[in-house]
């Protein structure tokens, strides 16, 4: 065998999923996209596809469905999509799109199992994003039997388990993106924000310095995380406060929220101070 002959053959190189800082960008109710897949227990969402994709159709979006499947076809013909799923191919908008792509040409109660969809189009391709995004969040998992069969009772027993874990959470209804959770004895408010990262982050100490970051005088803000490029503040109760008490708190602080948004002016010291302990202090609260 000669030397041309034994050199390998270089395989082909898949297609590189572009890096997307925002997975959910462009979606109607980005945030609440954010807060649906990462922390939230159990709530739905209806969205509406392009009509050059699917003439009225529209797509149940869940945080999470049995066995944490990826999609399913109900017997009705509904499309559900599951956001809190155990695969992550690169890019989560993809991955939800091949979904989609996948339960159109599915039969009614049909399980969709997704494998790596390579190279294809994205959420933001399918949606119509003159489409409202209406969130239902669910005490519990019992909407997964709604309109179907359970003859072995397998369904309600994935749903007593799913139940076990479930925290109590409510969405704010006067602010966007806004949930209220409890975690044991401790009470907290996770918000998703859609401004810059480093605009937040600079408004957030302006606010902190003069006081005006807390939502009462026991609800303090305690930090932060980052999902899906965008960031999300987080405030703990010190004395227990129910979900309806935070709504008028909360507009409040947006309103002072735009307008330190709006301040160019350089950050003082102590301003650098209390933003720079912002951004260092990421916090995990599950």
């Amino acid at each position: 065998m000669g030397k041309r002959s034994r050199r390998r053959v270089k395989p082909e190189k898949a297609e590189r999923v572009p890096f997307r800082a925002r997975t959910f960008e462009g979606l109607p109710g980005e945030c609440d996209w954010v807060a649906l897949r990462e922390f939230v227990p159990s709530a739905t969402a209806t969205v509406a596809l392009r009509p050059d994709v699917a003439e009225s159709t529209t797509v149940r979006v869940c945080t999470l469905l049995p066995g944490a499947s990826a999609g399913l076809v109900r017997p009705d013909g509904e499309l559900w999509l599951g956001l809190q799923v155990t695969h992550n191919f690169g890019d989560v908008s993809r991955d939800l799109a091949a979904v989609v792509e996948q339960g159109l040409e599915t039969e009614p109660g049909t399980e969709i199992v997704i494998a790596d969809p390579g190279a294809g189009r994205r959420l933001q391709d399918l949606v119509d994003p003159e489409s409202d995004f209406p969130v239902d969040v669910q005490d519990g998992f019992d909407f997964w039997t709604a309109g179907v069969d359970d003859p072995t009772g397998a369904v309600a027993g994935a749903i007593e388990q799913a139940n076990e874990v479930v925290t109590p959470t409510e969405r704010l209804e006067e602010v966007d993106a806004a949930y209220w959770t409890q975690l044991g004895e401790r009470q907290f408010l996770r918000w998703v924000m859609p401004h810059d990262e480093d605009k937040l982050l600079t408004a957030l100490a302006r606010l902190h310095v003069s006081g005006d970051d807390r939502l009462a005088d026991d609800v303090r803000l305690i930090g932060s995380f980052r999902a899906h490029g965008l960031l999300v503040p987080v405030w703990e109760m010190i004395e227990p406060t129910p979900a309806v008490a935070l709504e008028g708190p909360a507009a409040a602080f947006e309103s002072r929220l735009e307008e330190a948004l709006a301040d160019s002016s350089p950050l003082t010291s102590e301003q650098r101070g209390a933003r720079n302990g912002l951004a260092n202090r990421q916090i995990t609260v599950r």
